[in-house]
């Protein structure tokens, strides 16, 4: 096992912890954002386009997390050649070609985006993700840059300044919010939203800056070097296709879900969010916290499956916990925090949809840590095919799924299609069968664990089921002691 030259002496876990750290404060304040959403805007016509508009940004906004992930491993090749400034600046100039079309299209054609993405609801749900759309293009155009300077300082074993950003960008972002909702409505979310992402972007740019000034760089230092512009966009446009199609997945699914009703949308958004939310915290962090690592030590299908396995372990702990919660507790979970507008039949609606997005939730998770090693092996030319292949698949699931079992057929119309795409990545890496028995090993593990812990409280307990249960669980798993979890936590120890 190669050793890296963190020079934090965090290690993969401690950066691990200081990345998740930063990405649970974002995603708690982003879901004190959906609080006040819930609270002040109720469930109907207006969340509906706020939530069709969000989607935008999330597709854009994960596209920025694979782009930190595709330019990892060149830049780690970089600064370890003397070329990190030069990369960089070369990087930051291709994104443009991303950047400049995308709020270009957001300030053009509001009005006709909106209309596709609410599925021709009605006129306040267009208006409203009319208005919000270029703010959250804007948003999420900081992130896509934050993102770049991001992965410049990882390459320099410094993971704690951008996660630092990232959470003072949602910090004071929610405290714009906050002042001004009562005066502006909703669009003053997406206000803070562009705030934050000015921020998550100033401060990891300003960190690089300071760097360059200490070590005297000139400016023949930052003259893009090597491959192509053209060159560059291909690069970038392999690694975000995959990423863009695990979104696209669920942007499929935004009008047939608006379909089902006023609110439906919103529903489904936010039990999207929440499976979402949990996924990024623990996989995603993971992934790409161990792509300078394993870059510097190399990768075979031994170590990719290895690799798969051991961090899709420690992620599935906590998605097979919140599920379970969300099975016995959502409607007390969601009424409570979003407000009497989510109570009885739509806050178990919204539980019910958050638990159903368990079989997603396994995929994206075998997903956020395989997608990263493509960088370090290789993407191949064949993926971005078999990811529009797969987006265009969802359609016919996605109507079939919904017209069998409304959302919760969405949902499971989106599990399947993302296995699929696992399994073309697990493919490419040589590693399907044995990384794919090993996440399948994994579920069916801790989905034993999570019946055992959950069920006999949700018979016998009544309102103290959950908290009983999440007990129980941890206690399981500290008594059985499953041996791919302790494989798990010794692997991601040794990868330094």
């Amino acid at each position: 096992m190669s050793k890296s030259t963190d020079a934090s002496g965090l290690g993969s876990l401690g950066s691990g912890a200081v990345t998740a750290a930063a990405l649970a404060v974002q995603s708690g304040l982003a879901a004190v954002v959906g609080v006040i959403l819930a609270r002040k805007f109720g469930r109907g016509a207006e969340t509906d386009g706020f939530f069709a508009a969000y989607g935008v940004f999330i597709v854009l906004a994960l596209a920025a997390t694979a782009i930190r992930v595709t330019v990892l491993p060149p830049l780690a090749r970089a600064r370890d050649s003397g070329r990190l400034a030069g990369e960089t600046a070369a990087y930051a100039l291709t994104l443009t070609v991303v950047a400049v079309p995308a709020l270009g299209l957001a300030l053009a054609l509001p009005d006709q985006i909106a209309a596709v993405l609410t599925g021709d609801g009605p006129r306040a749900a267009q208006d409203t993700a009319a208005e919000a759309l270029p703010w959250m293009v804007l948003a999420a155009t900081g992130q896509l840059y934050a993102g770049l300077a991001a992965s410049a300082l990882a390459s320099l074993d410094d993971y704690v300044v951008a996660a630092a950003g990232f959470a003072v960008g949602s910090i004071l972002g929610l405290a714009f919010i906050l002042v001004r909702v009562d005066a502006d409505g909703i669009v003053a979310i997406s206000w803070g939203m562009a705030l934050n992402g000015a921020i998550a972007l100033t401060v990891p740019t300003a960190a690089l800056a300071l760097r360059a000034t200490r070590a005297g760089a000139s400016r023949q230092a930052f003259r893009p070097e090597g491959a192509s512009s053209r060159a560059r966009l291909a690069e970038m446009a392999r690694g975000v296709t995959l990423p863009l199609a695990l979104q696209a997945i669920y942007v499929v699914s935004l009008p047939l879900a608006a379909r089902e009703g006023v609110g439906a949308l919103t529903s489904f958004g936010f039990a999207y969010l929440a499976a979402s939310a949990v996924v990024a915290v623990t996989a995603s962090s993971l992934g790409l916290v161990t792509s300078v690592p394993l870059t510097r030590g190399g990768l075979d299908a031994a170590r990719t499956s290895r690799h798969v396995t051991a961090a899709s372990w420690i992620a599935l702990v906590f998605v097979a916990a919140a599920a379970g919660v969300f099975v016995l507790a959502g409607e007390p979970i969601v009424s409570t925090v979003l407000g009497p507008d989510y109570a009885a039949d739509v806050g178990d609606q919204l539980g019910r949809l958050v638990a159903f997005f368990a079989p997603w939730s396994v995929a994206a998770v075998g997903f956020s840590v395989a997608f990263p090693l493509l960088f370090v092996a290789g993407p191949g030319n064949a993926l971005p095919v078999v990811a529009v292949v797969l987006v265009l698949l969802q359609v016919p699931l996605a109507l079939a799924g919904r017209a069998a079992a409304g959302l919760e057929g969405l949902e499971l119309a989106m599990a399947t299609t993302t296995v699929l795409l696992l399994g073309a990545v697990l493919h490419r890496l040589g590693a399907l069968r044995p990384a794919a028995r090993g996440v399948g090993s994994a579920a069916i593990v801790l989905g034993a664990v999570t019946v055992a812990a959950f069920v006999p409280p949700g018979l016998l307990l009544g309102p103290l089921a959950a908290a009983a249960g999440l007990g129980l669980y941890a206690a399981l798993l500290a008594l059985v002691r499953p041996a791919g979890l302790v494989s798990a936590w010794r692997y991601l120890r040794a990868l330094t």
